[in-house]
């Protein structure tokens, strides 16, 4: 594993906490909803020989604080920390690798369709764009229901009625994700006429044990958009937590096609 360095960066309302490992290019993990940096350590170890590998924690998450009360949080606003991320730990005119899961792969699409020239590939595994189905007032239902009860375990149809797995953590953000990230992020839809102009940059991928899944139903929905399948990785949901290095091999692979860096990275 590369050499761990971490940081925090002050952004407008917070300040965020980012490690970084590794050498190479830039590579930026962004992750969502009540996870932080914590849940990449496995995968972030796995692709430092390939990459130098950026992870964080979402404002608000464990060592990412706000500078005012709790508020709603917005994808746009997210996108813009991982813009300032890049800003200050990427040389300026480099396009990076991006890969973003769940809330991250939305932030990651936001980011791409803002700062293009930043964004050399974006992996988006399962975002959780609900509203993209032709069942989302169902679905959005259900997560009006989880924040109303303050549990999460009514999200579980969205998982195939299993319980969210145990990741790792610094600490447990269920209760503000809850309170602010759970419906803002699942009610956010990407406009389709930016996604289409960055499409040449953009793959969608999934799970290949939650491709039957609610959750990964909108990555079918955007992948169609861009002209392809979804490309599943290891495992569900979760897969870079559970299988960090089957994972990061494949990630290079579907990164190879956008820069080419040899075989050798992704043994």
């Amino acid at each position: 594993m590369g050499t761990l360095r971490s940081g925090t960066l002050p952004v407008p309302g917070a300040r965020l906490y980012y490690e970084v490992r590794g050498a190479g290019p830039h590579l930026l993990l962004i992750t969502g909803g009540n996870s932080d940096a914590a849940v990449f350590e496995g995968l972030a170890a796995a692709l430092a020989s390939c990459f130098r590998v950026i992870s964080h924690d979402p404002r608000g998450n464990s060592r990412s604080t706000l500078d005012g009360p709790p508020v709603d949080q917005r994808v746009e606003v997210h996108a813009d920390d991982a813009y300032r991320l890049l800003a200050h730990l990427a040389p300026a005119g480099e396009p990076v690798h991006v890969f973003g899961s769940c809330a991250g792969a939305l932030v990651g699409l936001e980011l791409t369709v803002r700062h293009p020239e930043r964004v050399r590939a974006l992996v988006a595994h399962e975002p959780p764009a609900l509203g993209l189905l032709p069942d989302a007032d169902e679905l959005l239902a259900l997560v009006d229901d989880a924040v109303r009860t303050a549990e999460l375990r009514r999200l579980d149809p969205l998982f195939g009625g299993r319980s969210a797995p145990v990741l790792p953590e610094e600490r447990d953000n269920t209760t503000f994700f809850l309170a602010h990230v759970l419906r803002p992020t699942t009610r956010f839809l990407p406009d389709p006429a930016a996604l289409a102009a960055v499409a040449d940059r953009v793959t969608m991928a999934g799970g290949q044990d939650s491709r039957t899944y609610v959750i990964h139903r909108p990555a079918a929905v955007l992948a169609q958009r861009f002209g392809h399948r979804p490309v599943l990785f290891p495992g569900g949901h979760v897969g870079y937590a559970k299988h960090p290095g089957a994972f990061a091999r494949q990630l290079v692979e579907v990164f190879e096609v956008f820069a080419p860096r040899g075989r050798a990275c992704a043994s």
